[in-house]
């Protein structure tokens, strides 16, 4: 069986958290905990008749006071970058994130899921910016840990871009 380290990244408060209960366990949790330095979850999957161990480094958002150490990404193979919908700024953010990996690790496999779409009334992130993203070669999925749309897929599509070079 592979193993792979695979990270979350994005500012605080977006739902890194929440994405990995909600995939590792199926559960939503309203309370809203901070993250302190790293927290370590696994979960086997099965893709393409391969089965993974993921082992998802749940990483402390960061903001301005605070950058992501990048010695937490070292052996990474890849990343899943978190940006709020509800806070168009986050976008943005999750993007200097990705031009500071590129940086200092290299270019890793990355997937950005802009998270909490069961709150799309209230989202900043609209289709264009979406779109334009994308024709820039990333890939976008929209999801909810609260709902779970999107989150199974965000880390399926990762382990396929990992997998398949």
């Amino acid at each position: 069986m592979l193993q792979k380290k695979v990270c979350l990244l994005g500012a605080f408060a977006v739902g890194k958290t929440s994405l990995v209960a909600q995939f590792v366990t199926s559960m939503f949790d309203e309370k809203y905990l901070t993250t302190m330095g790293v927290k370590v979850d696994k979960k086997i999957i099965e893709l393409d008749g391969q089965e993974v161990n993921l082992l998802l480094w749940d990483i402390a958002g960061e903001d301005e006071f605070q950058k992501v150490q990048t010695s937490y990404l070292r052996g990474s193979a890849g990343y899943i970058l978190v940006a709020d919908g509800t806070r168009g700024v986050t976008v943005d953010q999750a993007m200097d994130i990705r031009e500071r990996v590129n940086n200092d690790i290299g270019e890793l496999p990355c997937v950005l899921v802009v998270n909490k779409h069961d709150l799309v009334d209230d989202w900043e992130v609209g289709d264009d910016r979406i779109s334009q993203l994308e024709a820039d070669g990333w890939t976008v999925l929209k999801g909810s840990a609260k709902t779970g749309e999107g989150v199974e897929e965000a880390f399926l599509a990762l382990t396929g871009k990992i997998l398949n070079g």
